[in-house]
């Protein structure tokens, strides 16, 4: 089971990682899903994702706080609303609207309703 755990992880970052250069792609939710896979399969991979100074914050601060900080929330907020904006210029019907703003609005509410996390 160990051995699915570590892929499972390695995948996770994968996705997360290109996530940094493809703004459609998320990178904190795969990020954090990787490192519960690590936690499960690798303490030093968890540790190095963790300890990494430009992934590890939004990671730590969601294990410690069950947080999302503030420019996160924004982001992802902006993000959602770009995405079903080109929808809307791009003419999907109104089925696939309403579906894409109903999914968006649960993602959104998660995201807000989050705690933002201690202050640095």
């Amino acid at each position: 089971m160990r051995g699915f755990w570590l892929a499972a992880g390695m995948m996770f970052l994968g996705l997360g990682l290109l996530g940094v250069v493809l703004p459609v792609l998320p990178t904190t939710p795969f990020l954090l899903v990787a490192a519960g896979c690590f936690a499960r399969s690798s303490p030093r991979l968890h540790g190095w994702l963790l300890a990494h100074p430009l992934l590890g914050p939004p990671v730590r601060n969601w294990e410690e706080n069950g947080a999302i900080s503030r420019p996160a929330k924004r982001l992802a907020a902006g993000s959602m609303a770009v995405v079903f904006g080109i929808s809307v210029w791009a003419g999907l019907g109104w089925p696939i609207l309403l579906a894409q703003g109903t999914l968006i609005a649960v993602g959104l509410w998660f995201v807000l309703s989050r705690p933002d996390g201690p202050s640095v």
